[in-house]
């Protein structure tokens, strides 16, 4: 039996009480999120009465981040960090750095964070954070002046107990370091814990890197058996070649699928009897892109929603898969490794059409997963084995999927659907135990 979406919450008129970026009505990520949160009402009974606690960050901190450049002038960047919901432990979430960061975004990656840490079961809270910049205008060392210059003006709300940022798009382990030796600094400690994605030689974690990619994998290979799907010689595009859409190309391959069409920031390739994704990294790292790949043919990039698939990976940014786009997908699975891929109206048509989607607060989970992990080993100083941690790992995100697919299975329901209605279940009651305070 394939879990069925539920129908949209009929809305009245935009409420004048609400600031606008609080509004469902309000276009982008917040607002789609948003809308996830009313279709997920109906299935939360009492808890329904703290609701609100969804629909509004529990602080908002936005700041000026001055630096000076390399030739001497001065410039300004707006850097935010947002704490979505820490009910159920400190908050949690990456820091991007990316030209088009705005807060309705961060809110948005904020509130999914909140609901992937709860569908997964991990004890933290919702975060998210970033600069309105593109990193490639800048010199190692500005970056690095502008990343300390963030972690200070943030840090009167992060630590190890209160709210632990990570890697997400455009920063990466150099830039966790920066991030926990400016904290430490300004502590006057060593402090490992306040940051994960970190260098291994820092307290971070092994399978820390590959971990997202890996998740996305795990869910994606169950996914396969609930819809008897065989792997082997099973069509698969990706979207993005990151550390998500990379590792997740390469595992689909080794299980024996024809990665067949990729698309990144540069180009997008095709071939038709599967590319060999092992070259194709080796191309992506010595020149940044897919672009000039000598193994694949290149197709415009919208051709890429049209090239048939048996599994589809968006693994870039948000609202990638419009109601347009999802009209003409010819695919059986999605596998959201980015953030917010697909939007509400999007959801709905794939599900008319019968293709299953594995929403990205369960198929991208496995970096927070293994961010915990490296978090508990930085407090006990005592750290575990790869081959530990990707069992640890599998297992987590198995139990998680298996959860939400009953979930959605007893609610005829879409699987995003049931993954809100566990999250939000968890993060309520949450809220109703500890009451308000004062």
């Amino acid at each position: 039996m394939r879990p069925a979406p539920h129908q949209a919450v009929a809305r009245g008129p935009l409420n004048p009480t609400l600031p606008s970026y609080l509004d469902a009505h309000a276009l982008g990520p917040w607002g789609h999120y948003l809308q996830q949160i009313d279709r997920v009402l109906p299935h939360l009974g009492s808890l329904s009465r703290w609701a609100d606690t969804l629909r509004r960050p529990k602080r908002i901190m936005v700041v000026d981040v001055p630096i000076e450049l390399d030739n001497g002038t001065m410039a300004h960047f707006e850097g935010y960090r947002v704490q979505h919901n820490l009910s159920r432990g400190p908050g949690k979430g990456g820091v991007r750095f990316h030209q088009d960061v705005n807060l309705p975004e961060v809110m948005a990656l904020a509130a999914w964070m909140s609901i992937k840490n709860a569908a997964v079961n991990v004890p933290y809270g919702g975060a998210k954070g970033g600069i309105r910049v593109d990193p490639r205008t800048l010199s190692p060392g500005e970056l690095e002046r502008m990343t300390r210059r963030y972690t200070s003006e943030i840090g009167i709300i992060i630590g190890p107990h209160q709210d632990i940022p990570a890697p997400d798009v455009n920063t990466n382990e150099q830039t966790m370091a920066w991030m926990m030796d400016t904290y430490s600094m300004n502590v006057g400690a060593t402090t490992t814990g306040v940051v994960t994605g970190k260098p291994v030689d820092l307290g971070g974690s092994l399978g820390r890197r590959e971990a997202t990619g890996r998740g996305v994998f795990t869910v994606g290979e169950l996914a396969c058996r609930h819809l008897a799907l065989p792997l082997e010689g099973a069509r698969v595009s990706v979207q993005g070649m990151g550390n998500v859409g990379g590792v997740a190309a390469r595992l689909f391959a080794q299980a024996g699928a024809r990665v067949q069409a990729v698309q990144d920031h540069t180009a997008t390739v095709y071939r038709d009897g599967g590319l060999d994704v092992d070259a194709l990294l080796a191309h992506v790292s010595e020149h940044g892109g897919v672009a000039g790949f000598a193994g694949a043919e290149p197709l415009s990039n919208e051709s890429f929603w049209d090239v048939p698939s048996d599994i589809l990976i968006p693994a870039a940014l948000e609202q990638q898969i419009t109601p347009e786009r999802a009209a003409r997908l010819r695919t059986r699975l999605v596998l959201e490794g980015a953030n917010g891929p697909t939007t509400p109206q999007a959801d709905d048509v794939l599900a008319d059409r019968n293709i299953l989607v594995v929403p990205d607060v369960i198929a991208n989970a496995g970096g927070v997963t293994v961010s915990y992990f490296e978090w508990v080993q930085d407090f006990s100083s005592f750290f575990w084995d790869e081959e530990d941690i990707n069992r640890r790992l599998v297992r987590i995100m198995s139990q998680a999927l298996e959860a939400v697919w009953a979930v959605a299975l007893e609610q005829q329901v879409s699987l995003r659907t049931a993954a809100f209605i566990v999250a939000c279940r968890r993060i309520l009651h949450t809220r109703q135990l500890r009451g308000l305070y004062p």
